[in-house]
C-alpha cells in the first residue's frame, strides 16, 4: 500500500507528491505513463502520454508533435484530466487541471534539448499524426535534418488531485485542492 487512514493528510501528500515525481525520474516508475483525457465534443478522449518533467509546483509535463488532434482538442478547451495507477501499491490518482501548450517558445527550446537522436523523429513526420495511410511504411517518412518545428510541451496545471487506496473493505480516499499556492486535503468516502 502506497497510504493508509492512519497517517495525516499532509504525510499522504507529502507520498502522492513524491510517488508522482518519480514517474518523471524513474523511467520503470508505474506513473511514468499517464492516461491523459482532453475534451472533444464534449466528450472524453483518452491517450496514454509519457510524464517527461515535474517541476516544484507540481505542474507535470508530456511531449507531443502539436499537429495531433490533442493539441486542437486542447486550443479549443484546456480542462483535461490524467489518471496513473500503481498495481503492485494498489493505488489509483486521478488529477484534474487545466494544459497549456508550448511550442517555439523558450519552455519548449529547453526541453527540446531532451529529446536526443532518433526520438527527434517522433515529432518530425511528413505527414501529421493521425493521417489516414494505405500503407504503414508511409507513416516512416521523416526530412533529413530534424527540427523542433512541430514540437510541443504540454504544461498540466493541476487544480484537484485525489487518491484512492485500494485495501479488501477498507479502501482509502483522499482529496487535495490547490488554493492559491498551497494544497487543501480532504478524506472522501471511497
Amino acid at each position: 500500500m502506497l497510504i493508509n487512514a492512519k497517517q495525516s493528510l499532509p504525510e499522504i501528500w507529502t507520498i502522492l507528491s513524491h510517488e508522482l515525481n518519480r514517474g518523471a525520474l524513474d523511467s520503470k516508475h508505474p506513473f511514468r505513463y499517464v492516461t491523459l483525457a482532453t475534451v472533444e465534443n464534449n466528450s472524453p478522449d483518452q491517450r496514454t502520454v509519457v510524464l517527461r518533467k515535474v517541476d516544484e509546483s507540481l505542474n507535470f509535463y508530456f511531449f507531443t508533435d502539436s499537429r495531433t488532434a490533442k493539441v486542437k482538442q486542447i486550443h479549443a478547451n484546456p480542462n483535461a484530466e490524467f489518471l496513473v495507477y500503481h498495481p503492485a501499491k494498489r493505488t489509483q490518482i486521478r488529477v484534474k487541471g487545466r494544459l497549456q501548450i508550448h511550442q517555439q517558445n523558450e519552455l519548449s527550446r529547453e526541453m527540446w534539448k531532451r529529446v536526443q537522436g532518433d526520438a527527434q523523429k517522433a515529432y518530425n513526420s511528413s505527414l501529421s499524426p493521425g493521417t489516414e495511410i494505405t500503407n504503414p511504411e508511409l507513416a516512416y517518412d521523416w526530412p533529413t535534418e530534424l527540427d523542433d518545428s512541430f514540437f510541443a510541451v504540454l504544461q498540466f496545471v493541476p487544480e484537484r488531485i485525489e487518491a484512492l487506496q485500494l485495501n479488501g473493505l477498507t479502501h482509502v480516499r483522499v482529496s487535495f485542492t490547490k488554493m492559491g499556492k498551497d494544497w487543501e486535503g480532504h478524506w472522501l468516502v471511497p
